[in-house]
Formats: structure tokens, C-alpha cells, sequence
């Protein structure tokens, strides 16, 4: 990768449509390799190896430290990243901003995702993203939120591609310098605007030219936002436009089955799970086990979820705010509780409880003996009755 940096060859025609790259990645090749027996792969990122090739997503609202540190102990998880980070805020020491970017020695490695445009301090925030932890700089170029891309961020950097590779030499140099090159610099983006302009492999070779590292691709447009399916398909057409850094694929997986389908249809090096950890945070671990023995990791049981639930909240409690820690529990419980089966007794506990202590009491009630032994409730399990 270090012989990439500092290139650059400037391209104004964006196609509307994207197409394949053949003197570039074998996509084909690469699916028939991993049909069958699967094997975890080595993945690095520019000089940092990964465990695996299994990767949490900035989710915006969701990837505080707490959740990070809790899907890391679970297992399974190559690189986490933090919250989306506004780079005005962060040089500015706003708190929020200083909460979602905080990490420790058990949240490594981990990367930081930042979001601006051409017109913010982002080469500023990124070096104070490494001097405060960042083993990986992260540029949003994908997220379809308007108070994002209406500050001319996240997925609207597609609509000017030229001077988005123009702002990612910026970034580049900028951390170079500080680091030595020792940091990558990579990005996340979106198949493109809308179907009319698909700039993801285009866009994505520019990038590799610059000197990004790695590119995790979203399998939608921008005006798609999250409706409709992850074209998982057209990941596989960004793959094949890049020589050698690697394509991590991104969309709709909520099973651990999907991480290797994934992989299989478009030939990516690594997964980025998002909103299916929410609720099975244990995803990465399942995951990891299916690569290396080609069968899934066990669901966790009944019992099981709820120590998990218990540690989030132990976590909430040591790394957040109180009343942002209590909050936090409150909304993501209905998510735990769709994984284990009928609790709305228990979920109603919690999401009116106003201290920790009242969190640890409804659920450690229904932790039973029998319980290890099935990972849902059924109808006749649903008598407990939580004060």
C-alpha cells in the first residue's frame, strides 16, 4: 500500500453505470475459493492484521464504548469503530462529541469513523483521532442521514467525486505525516447517489490511487437509505475495480450464514455488520466459528442473554453518563428481547426503569436452571411475573 501513496491520476468521467474491472480482482476466482470448506482469513489494512475478517460498523446512536467493549468480549470481532464524529466537534472538545469518541486498552483496535467535507478541519480531527486512540481513520462517505449529508457530508461527498479524492489526499497526508504512514486512512461508501449514478468502483479505484486502504461498501444508494435489499451483487463489481486493497462488503446481515454468502457473491475480503449486532451482538462470534469450520457458533441460551444483557449494563454503568447509560438500556432491550422469545414483562421493567440497579433485578428474575438449555421462550414459559 505504501507505494500507493502519493499517487494520484485525476478522472472526471463518472460513469453512470457501474461495470467490471477484468485485469483487476478475479471476483469469480475468488467466490470459487471459498465455496465449500471455509477458512478464516488473514485481512489487514494497510500495516494492522486483523484477528478476523469481521469488522462493527460506525452505527450512528449505537457504537458507544459499553456496546464495543461487549461485542469484543463476546468474541469474533476484528476491528470495531466508534460513532459517526462530527470533526468540528471534536476539536472543539464538545463533550457528546468526546463520549463517542472515547476508548480504552480493551477496545482494540479500533477505528474512528469522521464525516465533513472539503471545507472542515477534517485532516485536523483525524490526526486528533490518532493521537486519542485511532489505530484506523475513517472517512463517512455513505451515511444517507440529512443532518449528515446536509452539512455536505457523509453520502452527498458522491455527488462531486473529483474533489472528494481531493479531500482524501488532504486527510492522507495529514496522517501520514504525523504517523509515518504507520496509520491507514480508509472509507465508507454507498454503491452511489441514486441508480443512475453508481460511482462505487470508479470511485472506489480513484481512492485506491490516493492511498485509502481499505473500502467498506454499502450495498445501496443513497436514496435507497435502508429501504429495499443490500445488492450484495454490486459490492462485488467495486471488488473487481481495485488492484489489491481490500473490499469490505456491507448490508442486510443479520445472520451469520450472510457473512459467507456475502463473501461467496461478490468476492469481498471482509464484513461489516451494522444493525444485525444490535440485537445479537454474538453474530460476530457465530460468524467466526463458520468460517473456520464451515458450521455456525451456537446461539447463546436463554440464561446466556441475559448475563450478556447484565454485562451491557455493567459496561453502561463503568464507561457512560448515568442518565446516557440508562437511556441507552432502555431503547436497546426491545431489541435484546426480539431474540428471546415472549418477555414483554421483562422488557417493560426495563424500559421504565430509571437506575441500573432495577435493570439487574428484572432480569437476574428470570434466569432459571431449565433455561441454559433453549435459547427462547416459548407460550408456557411466559408465567413469571417480574415486580
Amino acid at each position: 500500500m505504501s507505494g500507493l501513496r502519493g499517487r494520484s491520476r485525476r478522472r472526471t468521467g463518472y460513469p453512470r453505470l457501474s461495470h467490471r474491472y477484468p485485469e483487476h480482482r478475479d471476483v469469480d476466482r475468488h467466490a470459487a475459493h471459498l465455496q465449500g470448506q471455509w477458512k478464516q482469513a488473514v485481512m489487514r489494512i494497510g500495516s494492522l492484521e486483523l484477528d478476523t475478517p469481521l469488522l462493527l460498523a460506525p452505527i450512528a446512536g449505537y457504537c458507544d464504548l459499553p456496546f464495543r467493549i461487549l461485542c469484543r468480549e463476546i468474541g469474533g470481532v476484528g476491528i470495531a469503530y466508534t460513532d459517526l464524529l462530527n470533526c468540528r466537534s471534536l476539536l472543539a472538545g464538545i463533550p457528546k462529541a468526546l463520549y463517542l469518541a472515547a476508548t480504552n486498552d480493551e477496545d482494540r483496535p479500533v477505528g474512528m469513523q469522521l464525516y465533513g467535507n472539503s471545507e472542515d478541519p477534517l485532516p485536523e480531527a483525524a490526526v486528533w483521532a490518532v493521537d486519542h486512540g485511532a489505530r484506523v481513520i475513517d472517512i463517512n462517505m455513505g451515511c444517507p442521514v440529512d443532518k449528515i449529508a446536509k452539512k455536505n457530508g457523509g453520502s452527498l461527498l458522491l455527488r462531486d467525486c473529483v474533489s472528494t479524492v481531493h479531500l482524501v489526499e488532504k486527510i492522507i497526508s495529514a496522517v501520514d505525516r504525523h504517523t509515518g504512514g504507520r496509520i491507514p486512512v480508509t472509507a465508507k461508501i454507498r454503491l452511489g447517489w441514486d441508480p443512475e449514478h453508481l460511482v462505487g468502483p470508479r470511485l472506489t479505484r480513484d481512492l485506491e490511487e490516493a492511498g485509502i486502504a481499505a473500502v467498506t461498501v454499502h450495498g445501496r444508494t443513497t436514496v435507497q437509505r435502508f429501504s429495499g435489499t443490500a445488492d450484495w451483487e454490486a459490492i462485488g463489481e467495486v471488488v473487481a475495480a481495485v488492484r489489491s486493497i481490500p473490499v469490505i462488503g456491507n448490508g442486510d446481515v443479520t445472520e451469520p450464514e450472510h457473512v459467507t454468502e456475502l463473501m461467496r457473491i461478490s468476492g469481498c475480503d471482509g464484513v461489516m455488520i451494522g444493525r444485525g449486532a444490535l440485537r445479537t451482538p454474538w453474530i460476530f462470534e457465530q460468524a467466526r466459528v463458520l468460517l473456520e469450520t464451515g458450521t455456525p457458533g451456537p446461539e447463546p441460551s436463554f440464561n446466556e442473554k441475559c448475563r450478556i444483557i447484565l454485562r451491557h449494563i455493567d459496561l453502561l454503568e463503568a464507561h457512560a453518563p448515568r442518565n446516557l447509560g440508562v437511556k441507552s438500556m432502555q431503547t436497546r432491550i426491545s431489541r435484546y428481547g426480539k431474540t428471546m422469545g415472549h418477555v414483554k414483562p421483562m422488557k417493560e421493567v426495563v424500559r421504565t426503569a430509571t437506575d441500573f440497579d432495577t435493570m439487574r433485578r428484572a432480569i437476574r428474575a428470570w434466569i432459571l436452571p431449565h433455561r441454559e438449555h433453549f435459547s427462547t421462550l416459548v407460550d408456557r414459559e411466559n408465567h413469571l411475573q417480574v415486580s
